[in-house]
């Protein structure tokens, strides 16, 4: 076992064998995207990867897309931290799939093409809603962008001993050009094999990491929790309410937290566009229960990790790191099995960043490039190659814009931004799916008010919350003007946003076409027709 003061140097492990293992992982994926980029002759090819994965190779693709840096650096670090509370994130994120397979894929597999978008505008008028989607699409990839930006500053701050925020803003800035290069070169097969690649990676990893602490407390999780317990001082690490148990306002914060993971899963833009890379809504039904496998598999991974942690390493070394609660995994990894697991284990995280943020950037690209462009500003007279070069230039665009934010969202924790991204997604796009779906009466100002309404709410929330401002973990802690006390707005922003949708429906006189609610419903219940819908 390593000493506890090889750990407290600003760089455990060795940095040059951190960046030759992360170097070695860019290499072969950047192999792989380049000749998967040969067959990239159409939108659909771009957008979809034709259409050509299987539901197996697509569920471990999800899996790599949702097993974000959140998941692994943010998770691990709050179960260490915080313990019960902690790992009500992964209970969140593993619940919320059968949100997504009840209510969503199939449906949305049959009924669009490409994006949201499509889907809204099947039956809607299609102008204001495919706007209205692809607002709301890039502000949801923004959010979940800034997570994994934040996370790589993090892990290089704790990996290469870079402590400056300039050094940390460099490496922030070489993650979002690697990522723009991944997008704009492979596409969505570049990029889905990226995924499955990471998945396979990081489940693995994680694996190895938890067998490894279970060995070393005789495979008896008791015994882990006893040490962690007794590494920490505090037993009420084993106990709900460490975090969010101190105040009615913990409480119904925690509600909040738990309402935008579990509903928010079936709105994010990034897994919802993963459906159309099937042939069919039968594979896009297989895709979900294979991510549920692999993520729930993962997730009982981070509870070890998080208790292994605790114990190992220690609430107040973890939080005097660096990265704080988010260097918890690698502090563990570098503990176990000093810098080569740790150069692994760093290589994971970098290629967990890499990997999301590429899939997150394509969907933000494809919004804009097929629902703004080619069908709002073109009128659809746009060939697929003019869509695909603007979704190449959006991608740039979208690339630095994320460094930017990334830089500024610096040292904030990981799974706590995601579940803001989490909240957007839930509030400003789940209601508008679910009335599209099922509600033959729902209207086009119906969706505005619905997807308007939720995201407005949702970020002025979030601007007047302690997220912001009014504490010490604040991004602005000098400034105060949080007159909002919780820190996830879902529990408003979501009811609100459903009531909007209902409301603007009831409210509005022009009827949508009742041959089209009729055409939709078939197909999203059969997958009738859904083939031609999807030919590009």
């Amino acid at each position: 076992m390593l000493s506890a003061q090889a750990t407290d140097s600003a760089s455990p492990g060795d940095p040059l064998l951190n960046i030759a293992i992360f170097g070695a992982f860019v290499a072969v994926t950047m192999v792989i995207v380049f000749r998967a980029s040969r067959n990239n002759k159409t939108a659909s090819d771009y957008y979809a990867a034709g259409r050509s994965f299987t539901g197996g190779q697509n569920g471990s693709a999800i899996a790599g897309d949702y097993l974000s840096a959140a998941s692994f650096l943010g998770i691990v670090g709050a179960i260490a931290v915080t313990g019960y509370d902690g790992f009500l994130y992964s209970i969140g994120f593993l619940v919320a799939w059968v949100v997504a397979l009840l209510l969503v894929a199939e449906l949305l597999r049959n009924t669009g093409k490409f994006t949201m978008g499509d889907v809204l505008a099947f039956r809607l008028r299609q102008r204001p809603v495919r706007i209205a989607a692809a607002i709301s699409t890039l502000v949801v990839s923004f959010f979940y962008l800034l997570a994994q930006m934040a996370g790589a500053g993090g892990l290089v701050s704790l990996l290469l001993g870079i402590e400056e925020r300039v050094g940390q803003s460099v490496v922030i800035a070489v993650v979002g050009g690697l990522m723009i290069l991944y997008v704009l070169v492979g596409g969505m097969k570049g990029t889905t094999w990226v995924q499955i690649i990471k998945a396979v990676m990081l489940i693995a990893g994680a694996g190895l990491m938890t067998v490894w602490v279970l060995a070393l407390h005789g495979f008896d999780f008791s015994r882990l929790l006893d040490a962690a317990v007794a590494t920490t001082g505090n037993p009420a690490i084993l106990e709900p309410g460490l975090k969010y148990g101190l105040s009615d306002i913990t409480r119904l914060d925690f509600l909040s937290l738990g309402l935008a993971l579990v509903l928010g899963t079936a709105a994010l833009p990034h897994v919802l566009m993963r459906f159309y890379t099937v042939p069919t809504a039968k594979e896009a039904r297989k895709s979900v229960v294979w991510a549920i496998w692999l993520i729930g598999i993962f997730y009982v991974f981070t509870l070890v990790l998080g208790y292994g942690a605790a114990a190992l390493i220690g609430p107040e070394r973890i939080a005097a790191a660096p990265g704080g609660a988010n260097s918890a995994a690698p502090l563990l990894a570098f503990e176990l099995g000093g810098p080569v697991l740790l150069g692994i284990i760093a290589a994971v995280a970098f290629a967990t960043i890499l990997a999301v943020v590429a899939g997150l950037t394509i969907t933000a690209a494809a919004s804009f490039s097929h629902d703004v462009y080619a069908s709002v500003i073109t009128k659809g007279t746009a060939t697929p190659a003019q869509e695909v070069k603007v979704a190449r230039i959006t991608v740039v665009v979208i690339g630095l814009v994320a460094i930017v934010g990334g830089i500024g969202a610096n040292g904030q924790n990981v799974a706590f931004l995601v579940a803001l991204a989490f909240a957007v997604a839930a509030s400003a796009n789940l209601p508008t799916i679910v009335y599209s779906l099922f509600w033959k009466r729902f209207t086009t100002r119906g969706a505005l008010w619905s997807m308007y309404g939720g995201l407005g709410s949702a970020i002025i929330l979030i601007s007047l919350s302690p997220v912001v401002s009014g504490a010490e973990t604040s991004m602005i802690p000098a400034a105060d003007f949080a007159v909002f006390p919780l820190a996830n707005p879902g529990i408003v922003s979501i009811p609100l946003a459903f009531l909007l949708g209902w409301l603007g429906t009831i409210t509005d006189r022009r009827r949508e076409d009742p041959a089209k609610q009729v055409e939709m419903e078939v197909r999203s219940l059969t997958g009738v027709g859904a083939e031609k819908a999807s030919a590009h």
